[in-house]
């Protein structure tokens, strides 16, 4: 079969463990191009990357504006009409690449596709809770990512839950892909833990820019709505054990659930935190403008 009109962009640092699964999911004639976008790995990465005939591209990160996936955009832009950005941990189906195939070979008025994702948890593949989806293929040309100017909140380099601002339609790819980090559960918990300083930073931002929260999707609303309360990470539990089945997977469902409420009470003890440092600069600022 010939390659789709596709470059499939993959941003990685240290993925020597996911990278292999990865790649062998794609396979050799799927996309025109696939590109390893590394932030200097020290493990195997690169060469294993290079040993499936990818392209390695590097970035460093200054702090601020563009992080990877949209320095990639704007410095090593695709010649393909689509590209679909790709974590090592995603590894596409057989499902998914057939139903690919025939929606990139359809002629459609949709810029962008959401693609929906299984999760696995302990090694197996979680029966229910909340689903996974990420806007994460679009044409070249039709967006990019928020932008957000970040000013070193974090140290994460590349836009973790910004969503691609495109100029058009969105549909729906409906098979899913794996996302299966093989890492284990002391990878998840340091990553979340970045994560929800991020979050927490992000929060008391854009809270108030009324530019940035008009972009926001109706799940966004609801979650950043809630943000401030102490409420959300019970609440995430409690839809995604019981309304969404989660109870399905027995322990692993409760424990996925679990971890899950404590990543948004993170978020939560974190914005109170940031807000508390806050304040003796805020008097400080006042003293000075009373002198």
């Amino acid at each position: 079969m010939m390659p789709l009109d596709l470059t499939i962009a993959i941003p990685v640092r240290n993925e020597e463990h996911n990278l292999p699964k990865c790649l062998e999911a794609i396979g050799p004639d799927l996309a025109r191009q696939v590109v390893i976008i590394d932030s200097g790995s020290t493990d195997q990465t690169t060469s294993i990357a290079k040993s499936y005939g990818a392209e390695v591209v590097d970035f460093v990160w200054n702090g601020k504006f563009p992080k990877k996936r949209n320095w990639f955009l704007r410095n090593h832009t695709p010649t393909t009409k689509w590209v679909m950005f790709l974590d090592a941990d995603e590894f596409l189906t057989p499902e998914f690449k057939s139903e690919l195939r025939e929606t990139l070979k359809r002629d459609s008025d949709f810029v962008g596709y959401w693609l929906r994702y299984t999760i696995y948890f302990l090694g197996k593949q979680n029966k229910g809770g909340y689903f996974l989806h990420k806007l994460a293929l679009f044409q070249v040309g039709a967006g990019e990512y928020e932008r957000i100017d970040e000013e070193q909140w974090s140290k994460l380099d590349m836009e973790i839950h910004e969503h691609p601002v495109l100029n058009g339609k969105v549909g729906t790819i409906r098979s899913k892909i794996d996302h299966q980090d093989l890492r284990g559960v002391s990878y998840y918990v340091t990553k979340h833990n970045e994560y929800s300083s991020w979050e927490a930073a992000r929060f008391l931002k854009l809270a108030n820019d009324r530019s940035q929260t008009e972009r926001w999707s109706w799940m966004q609303r609801i979650k950043y709505g809630m943000m401030r309360t102490p409420w959300l990470g019970p609440l995430y539990f409690l839809g995604s054990f019981f309304l969404m089945g989660g109870f399905r997977d027995g322990t692993r469902g409760f424990s996925f659930g679990i971890l899950k409420m404590a990543y948004f009470i993170q978020i939560y003890l974190k914005i109170r935190e940031l807000q508390e440092q806050e304040k003796p600069a805020e008097k400080r600022t006042k003293q000075n403008e009373l002198v």
